[in-house]
């Protein structure tokens, strides 16, 4: 009003009075109160339109396929070496069960140049070159993140591609090994020889590893649900026998096996996943509170419970003659 009384009147304002800004203009026309610059910076999203964001995609998945293409390249380089590995718990399991030659058959001419030489790289390059291909969805998720949730970027992918390889060792440390000896064992009471062909291992194989590792990427996706407000800590809590239910149902298809014991080889670690996802989201939420975990009253809870195991352990080995083993129960007399 100030201003317009200086026209009206004839008279030039002092410069001191005609010193408005942009922002102090927009302040005045919507009535409020100007923002900090550090909150302006915190709460600012990159805005791209719908044809950017097909762009950015297309960009994306063209940078995925070169990280698995030169992954390809390399592991071809070394399929022989690959398929030994592959074919490992097939002639361990084999042997157990009293084969004396505990090779896997060629049916189809064809058949070990499209596995060994094309199927095997190809899986090889989805492991390796993970870490790359997680690191490119992060990159197109990112625009639409807050400042602050996009330096996440670093442990999304570590942790991501930790994951999904882990869960690749344990398929094949574990899993597929208890499940491929109990398939070919049914049959060894009643005159069955098992042959079992290049094919029909590899994709038993491919199904399980690649099907255990993905699960073993529930945390993440928990964490991710989380930092989109999608899910919180407590409702994950308080479904958590559903999703105890849901976790048993996938282990059952995921299982080859019809047995108990293959089931819970599957499950137990896909639970303990799951309430690991809890964890991460309630961290995330005491992040966004301004609140913190008690890490030094946990760490010492844990020391106290390891002291306490190393004790029982000492008294038990030197007092009544029980002794270490590399095998379960681990301690025996």
């Amino acid at each position: 009003m100030a201003f317009w009384k200086f026209r009206k009147g004839g008279k030039t304002p002092p410069a001191e009075s005609t010193s408005l800004t942009t922002s102090d203009v927009s302040v005045v026309e919507s009535g409020a109160p100007p923002a900090e610059e550090g909150e302006e910076e915190e709460g600012r999203m990159l805005r791209m339109s719908f044809l950017e964001h097909l762009d950015e995609l297309r960009s994306r998945i063209f940078k995925c396929l070169i990280g698995i293409g030169v992954a390809f390249l390399v592991s071809l380089i070394f399929a022989n070496q690959l398929w030994l590995i592959v074919s490992e718990p097939a002639n361990a399991a084999l042997t157990q069960l009293g084969i004396k030659d505990p090779r896997l058959a060629q049916i189809k001419p064809m058949e070990v140049f499209q596995i060994v030489w094309i199927k095997l790289p190809m899986l090889a390059a989805i492991f390796l070159a993970s870490p790359w291909v997680l690191y490119q969805v992060w990159a197109f998720i990112a625009p639409g993140l807050y400042r602050r949730e996009r330096r996440w970027a670093g442990p999304f992918v570590l942790i991501s591609a930790g994951l999904f390889i882990a869960g690749g060792l344990f398929a094949y440390f574990v899993a597929f090994r208890f499940g491929l000896t109990f398939l070919l064992g049914i049959g060894r009471d009643i005159r069955i020889q098992p042959i079992v062909s290049v094919s029909e291992y590899f994709d038993l194989f491919v199904n399980i590893t690649l099907g255990v590792g993905l699960v073993f990427e529930l945390p993440v996706l928990i964490f991710f649900l989380t930092l989109l407000r999608i899910l919180t800590p407590g409702f994950l809590v308080r479904n958590s026998r559903y999703a105890i239910l849901l976790i048993v149902i996938l282990a059952a298809i995921i299982t080859p096996t019809p047995d108990i014991f293959n089931l819970m080889i599957f499950s137990v670690p896909m639970v303990l996943l799951y309430f690991v996802g809890v964890f991460a989201s309630y961290l995330l939420w005491l992040h966004r509170e301004g609140q913190h975990f008690p890490w030094k009253m946990v760490f010492y809870v844990l020391f106290v419970i390891l002291v306490a195991i190393a004790g029982v352990v000492w008294i038990a080995v030197s007092k009544y003659g029980y002794h270490l083993t590399p095998t379960w129960p681990y301690l025996t007399r």
